[in-house]
């Protein structure tokens, strides 16, 4: 039984790594930044892979009452806000910067459930917190290649996270599974986005797109809409199977593991001081996980 855990783990971080990839290569590499498309399409294959999954019974979905559903358009509407965030930082920002932006997502939840709920906090945890706050906050003063727009984005991309986060704890409705969550975000992601494709100048630019009938360009979309979806079956089956504990320990070695490779995959330009903060923020991350343990 154990075995099959561990390769549940490495199943997951292996898929990460590798959605991460090639989301960055298409965003940055190939420059196709027009994410009410690139995440329109995205989560438009997620939600038919899903659905049709669900049909064919290979995932276990209930019927998704319109009440239900209701329930959940503020969780949807912070899903839209994260990716689309998120799309527009990762296309900016190098992948070790933006986990180092993006820990401090954790900053925010834990704010606002401070003001909801008043408890009294570990000093563990709190010094993590600390750690990933400071590193954030340091880290455009040293990124050799900062781009304000990007850092915009990505504190849109981690308020989203944090309070999605917070929202998916604490007020989900308690007949919704995760993936019947995930099915509410995609429909809701892929009717906002398409509406948005227009008014953004997103359909027109992409239009003039110079890769737009290039081969790789075609398959790195395709392959980023098949990892999202199976990311989505790996994190699912991970919470599953273990503690928040151990959930957090494979998150946390995925974004290690993926901060270390993309060196050797992507041109980046790394200083002392921006290499101080990202480390900084990820022992951060590891106290908090930690913590989770006692």
């Amino acid at each position: 039984m154990q075995w099959r855990r561990h390769i549940a783990g490495l199943a997951f971080s292996f898929i990460f790594v590798v959605s991460y990839f090639t989301n960055k290569f298409v965003l940055s590499v190939l420059k196709f930044t027009y994410p009410t498309l690139f995440q329109g399409w995205q989560t438009f294959i997620g939600a038919v892979l899903l659905l049709l999954s669900g049909k064919l019974g290979w995932v276990e979905m209930s019927r998704i009452t319109r009440s239900a559903a209701l329930s959940w358009l503020p969780g949807s509407l912070l899903f839209v806000g994260n990716i689309y965030a998120g799309s527009r930082a990762l296309s900016h920002i190098d992948i070790p910067f933006f986990f180092t932006l993006q820990n401090t997502s954790h900053v925010v939840s834990y704010i606002i459930l401070k003001a909801v709920h008043r408890e009294k906090t570990q000093w563990m945890k709190l010094t993590g917190l600390c750690l990933m706050l400071i590193s954030a906050v340091n880290l455009p003063r040293y990124d050799p290649q900062f781009d304000q727009s990007g850092y915009l984005w990505a504190v849109g991309h981690l308020f989203c996270v944090g309070a999605y986060r917070v929202f998916q704890v604490r007020y989900k409705p308690s007949n919704l599974s995760d993936l019947e969550q995930q099915c509410i975000n995609y429909l809701f992601s892929v009717l906002l986005l398409a509406i948005a494709a227009h008014p953004t100048g997103d359909l027109m630019g992409a239009m003039e797109f110079p890769s737009l009938q290039s081969y790789t360009f075609h398959c790195g979309c395709c392959a980023s809409a098949l990892l999202g979806f199976l990311l989505l079956l790996a994190t699912v089956r991970l919470k599953s199977g273990f503690s928040l504990e151990h959930f957090g320990i494979w998150i946390f070695m995925s974004k290690v593991t993926a901060m270390c490779l993309s060196p050797f995959i992507f041109n980046m330009d790394f200083n002392v001081q921006a290499f101080i903060c990202v480390v900084g923020s990820h022992v951060g991350e590891a106290l908090l996980v930690y913590s989770e343990r006692e």
